[in-house]
């Protein structure tokens, strides 16, 4: 696959990282990504399609080629998105921490780096591979919704780390949702835009038939 899909700002400020399966993309997604470039003032939001989910194993996941076209779909015209292919390039299990390490690697001049991250997420983290590390290493952007709190399992909590809150937009999407709403012959336009619709339709994507 090529290294990189749509072009960020080329300047050495804070770069976010935004992973998941991507299965598919939807308009959430896309308001948290809005939200995460414009509350922490990143340079760019990198997208990290998984290749192999650790969290989701035993799941069949539409295939890497499709679920990396469907993101680029969602970010066109997003001049601040990167579709970062690094974890479907990548044999084996997908862990944050050897995503982190490689590009950090790569882009020594980039200084502050953040991991957009749900609540869910967040409450899980020590199950998450070589998790220290990962917060030693970059801040945690928890997205949470409108009084919900943010707040880490106890041996997380117990280990210091830089944390900063992003508010979840109210918009009541989940993949989960939106297979069943196809595999049913629904229409999903209203809920991952015109771009995504289309890439399914043409790939069959979600359905039996």
């Amino acid at each position: 696959m090529s290294p990189e899909v749509a072009t960020g700002t080329g300047l050495a400020g804070p770069v976010g990282l935004f992973g998941g399966s991507f299965d598919p993309p939807h308009l959430a997604h896309l308001s948290l990504a809005r939200t995460a470039l414009r509350q922490l003032g990143l340079a760019e939001l990198r997208w990290l399609p998984a290749g192999q989910p650790w969290q989701k194993a035993g799941r069949q996941l539409a295939a890497p080629g499709h679920r990396l076209a469907m993101v680029q779909a969602l970010v066109a015209g997003e001049p601040r998105c990167v579709v970062d292919p690094t974890e479907l390039d990548r044999p084996g299990p997908s862990y944050m921490i050897d995503t982190v390490e490689a590009l950090q690697s790569r882009f020594p001049e980039r200084r502050e780096w953040f991991l957009v991250i749900g609540q869910d997420q967040y409450a899980g983290l020590a199950s998450w591979h070589r998790w220290q590390e990962l917060l030693e290493r970059l801040t945690l952007a928890v997205a949470a919704r409108a009084g919900q709190a943010v707040s880490a399992a106890p041996e997380v909590a117990a280990v210091a780390h830089r944390v900063v809150r992003l508010d979840m937009p109210a918009l009541e999407i989940s993949s989960t949702l939106l297979r069943e709403r196809c595999l049913r012959g629904e229409d999903i336009t209203p809920m991952v835009g015109d771009g995504v619709a289309r890439y399914i339709a043409q790939h069959r994507l979600y359905s039996e038939h």
